[in-house]
């Protein structure tokens, strides 16, 4: 007859981590909306029957997360921040920032995730009055200010960025849209110096990745998965987004999306 397995010792939550689990529920779930203040601590105590320690410690797991800012002073309260894809593409950049993850590392991860958002744009069948609009009018936009390099640069990525904010799929919106703000933030704070726009200082140039992005366009109009993520492939590895003025070779940083 063989022993008895040891029990296992179960490891309950805390008093505090039971009081953070329940709020940010209600933060997670929409009972709270950005920029409400959570009961006051006098509500909270009488609520779960807690110690005044216990609620400080939660406001500080829900702080630590970014959930909340804790007002301090005779006011005092609790300031609700509902989690958005800023929060995750900052969060991302520090990971990637502390790793010394280089830009170019950064664009040939999007060059392997972005063209999966075309194809599922492609094969949305709202895609008339959903991301097409978008796009039509962000390539329109960017043909009015071909002769204005900063202008065109910054229309430029943000045709990226309608793409994949509205490929249809959340999941991949929000992942992949993480690395468009990282890419678009670094964009912002190189490539529009005047002194660096390098090769998008040719016209010619920038009319070429017009047409590229017309390209993309005309593949998802057609509902063609697969000829949008060649295009956006083709985009990547050869075309448009390699074509930029300053050096892939240094690493992310996350405070460019604060800046």
């Amino acid at each position: 007859m063989s022993a008895p397995l040891p029990k296992r010792r179960l490891r309950q939550p805390r008093v505090a981590e039971i009081v953070a689990s329940s709020l940010r529920s209600r933060i997670l779930s929409g009972q709270l909306g950005d920029g409400d203040l959570l009961p006051k601590q006098e509500e909270l105590l009488s609520e779960f029957g807690v110690s005044p320690p216990a609620i400080r410690e939660a406001f500080r797991i829900l702080e630590t997360e970014g959930l909340i800012t804790v007002i301090r002073g005779n006011v005092g309260g609790a300031v609700v921040h509902v989690p958005h894809s800023g929060t995750a593409a900052y969060m991302l950049g520090l990971v990637l920032e502390s790793r010394g993850v280089s830009l170019a590392d950064l664009i040939d991860g999007m060059r392997t995730l972005e063209p999966a958002c075309a194809a599922e744009a492609a094969q949305r069948p709202d895609r008339g009055t959903t991301v097409l609009p978008r796009l039509r009018a962000n390539i329109d936009a960017s043909m009015a200010a071909i002769d204005d390099p900063k202008t065109f640069i910054s229309l430029a990525r943000a045709f990226h960025t309608e793409l994949v904010n509205h490929c249809g799929n959340e999941t991949m919106s929000l992942v992949v849209g993480a690395l468009e703000k990282l890419w678009t933030a670094q964009v912002d704070l190189l490539a529009l110096n005047p002194s660096v726009h390098g090769t998008f200082s040719d016209r010619a140039v920038r009319l070429s990745l017009a047409h590229e992005h017309e390209r993309i366009y005309r593949a998802i109009e057609e509902g063609d998965a697969q000829s949008a993520e060649r295009a956006i492939r083709e985009h990547y590895s050869g075309g448009g987004e390699r074509r930029h003025g300053f050096d892939t070779s240094i690493t992310i940083k996350a405070d460019t999306l604060r800046a």
